[in-house]
């Protein structure tokens, strides 16, 4: 058995090598913080959407309102366009406050149906929307789009300044010296008044009801007459 000096000797020496251990291991810690600290963080594997509105600047969004026909058609087909934000159906071009659909489709209104576009303009420009725009839609056909008839499904480019007023224009003018069919476009271009959303149900409706939705347009004839018109998407 140990004497009680020799004791005192030992708790003293375990003590002392007890707290060296520790400010070693301190140390360390320190040490690799320190050394962190300049490092950058490791990317996340999250894939960043480059339209999505909270990575892009305010001046780089721009807004076009078109008409195509049944706005459920138009808003999928600009939804799948790269550089949209963001596409709301809605009606324009009418005499009265908040319409609703079943006003609007009786043809009470003088609305016709159209979608409220949000774009990148850094991912694409005004003009290469016109040009989508055009060959999405019939612009032969007044007061009608494919199988839906009435001023409420008439096309058209509603511009919402200047530039966009002359850049319709333009586009309708080199629509009409490129156009592969004889009959005369009648989409109209005309000043923006106000926009009215439809109901939520009709938002995003290719996505709510996927089958009703492709019954609709493969019924109605839409992308056949396309092709007929202006041939094959290449």
């Amino acid at each position: 058995m140990p004497t009680s000096a020799q004791y005192r000797l030992f708790t003293r020496t375990l003590s002392a090598t007890f707290t060296g251990a520790l400010v070693l291991l301190l140390a360390a810690c320190t040490a690799q913080a320190g050394g962190n600290a300049g490092a950058a963080a490791p990317e996340s594997d999250s894939p960043r959407t480059s339209t999505s509105r909270d990575d892009i600047a305010a001046a780089d969004i721009e807004v076009a309102i078109f008409a195509g026909g049944c706005f459920w058609c138009t808003e999928s087909d600009f939804e799948k366009v790269e550089g949209v934000i963001s596409a709301v159906s809605g009606y324009i071009g009418g005499h009265q406050d908040n319409p609703t659909y079943n006003e609007v489709s009786a043809g009470r209104t003088g609305h016709t149906e159209a979608v409220r576009i949000e774009f990148d303009t850094t991912q694409i420009s005004y003009e290469e929307m016109l040009e989508t725009f055009w060959y999405s839609i019939d612009p032969t056909t007044p007061d009608r789009q494919f199988c839906d008839r009435g001023s409420q499904y008439r096309s058209g480019i509603f511009y919402l300044d200047e530039d966009q007023k002359a850049a319709a224009l333009q586009s309708l003018a080199e629509i009409e010296a490129t156009k592969p069919f004889s009959d005369p476009i009648v989409t109209e271009i005309t000043a923006a008044d106000t926009f009215f959303p439809a109901e939520d149900y009709h938002q995003d409706f290719y996505k709510k009801s996927p089958g009703r939705y492709y019954s609709y347009r493969r019924g109605c004839g839409r992308d056949a007459r396309l092709e007929q018109i202006w041939g094959e998407k290449k």
